[in-house]
């Protein structure tokens, strides 16, 4: 895949700062004047200011912009929970399966990259995924993607409309190319696997979604690099977090999310 050269501008930065207001989480989405993108340099969606959960709630229940996961696709609590306790980390842990999953004090997750680890329904639907992204048209991914209460989450908040034409509009090309490219990249990176033997048990890609930035070493930086730009991943250290792209199927072998921000 190409990637564009030191010094050219970039299209779009997934730039994502954390400020304390109300206890919410804005994200800014930077863009630049250069008509060339990068793969990370996707348009990015404009997201509601997340909520986050007041500390007396259940830890299952909605908070910020991440619906709970199951059922797929059901909205957030539209009730206004109260303002976290100066001192909580700046990502809360509320039960979002699609919410980055890195704490700095445990020992790193274990990286596979060996499809064949993997159960018989999940290697399938990674693969069906893959084949898709190669054929170059989106539209194959709509029987993948599914409809109704088990539809793959695409966005951090609801979306309008047709999922396929959703997805075109975040890629940088008419025909949603990009976004494909994206979605296969990420796919081809190893992976995690978290929450096992919970029913938020997941099979998640790229492995970053559970690794502290700031301790990968050389030859991650470069598999990074492949899915994001240098200077997206600056950002993202400043975050604290992988933020970018990520895909989780369930053991049963349901594409759950497909998503990025958080």
């Amino acid at each position: 895949m190409n990637f564009p050269m030191s010094g050219r501008p970039k299209g779009l930065v997934l730039y994502i700062r954390l400020a304390a207001c109300c206890g919410a989480i804005a994200l800014v989405t930077c863009l630049a004047s250069s008509p060339a993108y990068a793969l990370s340099e996707i348009k990015s969606e404009e997201l509601p200011s997340p909520v986050t959960p007041s500390t007396d709630d259940d830890a299952s229940s909605p908070g910020g912009a991440i619906p709970v996961p199951g059922p797929l696709g059901t909205p957030p609590s539209a009730s206004q929970p109260a303002a976290p306790d100066a001192a909580e980390p700046d990502i809360p842990s509320d039960g979002g399966s699609n919410r980055p999953r890195v704490d700095p004090q445990a020992p790193l997750p274990e990286v596979v990259y060996d499809l064949g680890k993997l159960p018989e329904s999940v290697r399938r639907m990674h693969d069906l995924i893959i084949e898709a992204c190669k054929s170059g048209d989106i539209e194959k991914l709509r029987p993948l993607i599914g409809k109704g209460d088990s539809m793959t989450q695409l966005s951090l908040a609801d979306i309008d409309g047709d999922a396929i034409a959703f997805l075109k509009g975040l890629s940088g090309d008419p025909d949603g190319q990009e976004i494909l490219a994206i979605l296969e990249e990420v796919l081809s990176a190893g992976y995690v696997h978290v929450d096992a033997g919970t029913p938020q048990e997941l099979y998640v890609w790229p492995y970053f979604f559970a690794l502290p930035l700031d301790r990968l070493d050389a030859r991650q930086r470069v598999e990074l690099f492949k899915i994001v730009t240098a200077g997206d991943f600056d950002d993202m250290k400043q975050f604290g977090a992988y933020i970018f792209y990520r895909v989780g199927i369930t053991p049963a072998g349901q594409w759950s999310f497909f998503v990025a921000g958080d």
